[in-house]
């Protein structure tokens, strides 16, 4: 932080920014993970690289016809190196920093931990959450047992290094305590990126006796929007204890859940979904996307990196969380029908022009008692179907195209250039076989129309 000092205090120490602890947690990282959800759809990009995208720069997928610029034409499966690193922030204690003002990790004893907050956090409040009622996970398809209901377990909480932050925060400087400097940061969110809890509790305990507990740095991110992106549930909930708003943005319009959804965090899913009926399921980045649609994105982009690098379990481990988050948004309550507004696409449009076969198929798994008008539903005048005719090249053309047919897509729908999904089929042996299926079912639904006529 660069809050005045004096001239014995500067060469004593330096105070951390935010955007330093993101510099330092890079270098540390070495996984591969996913990069931005795009700029189109405004999902989170670090700090460091968003100075260098124009706010006109537009998210590639898989590319587009000249004829129809928001289909695909072909499958190119993103290289594993394209995923960079997701870690907004250190979510583990940086190098020390001789400083009162920024605690040094210390280990205490098991007996001098306690499992409930103290004096100004509820007794109450339960860090054993539970996402979803058992009836409602029953109703979907790809939920296993051990996901029906799931948990968070809030690790125990430490009173003497609770106490130990409050009395610090208490003889610190009032400014130094409760003021932001030239980047936004305060205490508190330094203490949220670095992951101390205990100290990240006192900080904001005393934010918020000044109002300042929804405090936004230079990007628009509250503390607990820095939790978020650091992924530390707890003390995303322990912000939400305390009076944080859940719904809160950054500048691009990126709520928490927003932010969760896109780097597949389902730990820090749970615990905004959790006993919060006010956080807003439906709302719109500045790009006019819901979480859903973030999180369907988030998925696609995670998979091909996987395709492209089938031995890397890393990868494989986080499509799994991803596609976690997106089942959470739907047992939440998020709805399947929503359309981003630029383009009108659905998360099916999402992943069938992605080529996501997985997600794809846990979509049209869904017992949805309106799927056919789900499954037809028009993105700037293309159906699903339309966009897996699209898929040239993508081993999953075939089974995607499979699967829509099977759950009622109609291939004699027409998009704004009078063509049907069959007319945008490539040329060749392989555009002839799908070309044959979709007339063949077509036939078969023109049948059963005049059948049912017949009977009338």
């Amino acid at each position: 932080m660069h809050f005045d000092k004096s001239p014995k205090e500067k060469a004593y120490c330096t105070q951390p920014t935010v955007k330093k602890l993101l510099e330092q947690k890079r270098r540390r990282e070495t996984s591969a993970v996913l990069p931005p959800c795009s700029a189109a759809s405004t999902s989170p990009i670090p700090p460091t690289t968003v100075a260098e995208l124009s706010s006109s720069e537009s998210f590639t997928l898989t590319g587009g016809a000249i004829s129809y610029p928001d289909m695909p034409v072909s499958f190119q499966p993103w290289a594993s190196g394209l995923e960079s690193t997701h870690s907004y922030y250190s979510n583990a204690p940086g190098p020390s920093y001789d400083s009162p003002y920024l605690p040094v990790q210390q280990e205490y004893s098991t007996q001098q931990q306690v499992s409930i907050f103290e004096s100004s956090i509820s007794p109450s409040y339960d860090c054993s959450v539970a996402v979803t009622e058992q009836s409602m996970a029953s109703s979907w398809p790809h939920l296993g047992p051990s996901q029906n209901t799931q948990h968070i377990y809030c690790s125990p909480m430490d009173s003497l290094k609770l106490d130990e932050a409050r009395s610090l925060l208490r003889r610190m400087d009032y400014s130094r305590a409760t003021c932001q400097d030239e980047d936004g940061d305060t205490i508190l969110h330094i203490y949220t990126a670095k992951g101390l809890r205990e100290y990240a509790i006192a900080a904001a305990e005393r934010l918020r006796e000044v109002g300042g507990l929804d405090a936004k740095e230079h990007k628009g991110k509250t503390a607990l929007l820095v939790a978020v992106t650091a992924n530390q549930p707890e003390i995303v909930q322990d912000l939400l204890s305390l009076g944080a708003d859940i719904n809160a943005c950054d500048f691009k319009g990126q709520t928490a859940l927003h932010l969760a959804a896109h780097y597949g965090f389902p730990a820090v899913l749970q615990a905004i979904l959790s006993g919060r009926p006010n956080v807003n399921l439906e709302a719109r980045n500045f790009e006019g996307m819901t979480p859903l649609h973030c999180a369907a994105i988030s998925h696609s982009v995670t998979m091909k990196a996987s395709a492209a690098a089938p031995a890397d379990v890393g990868l494989q481990a986080k499509a799994d969380e991803k596609l976690s988050c997106v089942q959470m948004l739907l047992i939440a309550g998020a709805s399947l029908l929503s359309q981003e507004i630029k383009s009108n696409k659905t998360v099916l449009h999402l992943a069938v022009k992605e080529g996501n076969i997985k997600l794809v198929d846990y979509l049209l798994g869904i017992c949805l008692q309106n799927m056919k008008d789900f499954v037809n539903m028009k993105a700037h005048g293309h159906t699903a179907l339309h966009m897996a005719a699209g898929l040239h090249g993508n081993p999953n053309q075939e089974k995607i195209l499979q699967l829509l047919l099977d759950r009622g897509a109609d291939p004699s729908i027409r998009n704004l250039e009078n063509d049907q999904p069959a007319h945008l089929l490539q040329s060749g042996p392989q555009g002839e076989r799908l070309k044959f299926m979709l007339k063949r079912r077509s036939s078969s639904r023109s049948g059963r129309t005049r059948n049912n006529l017949d009977h009338l």
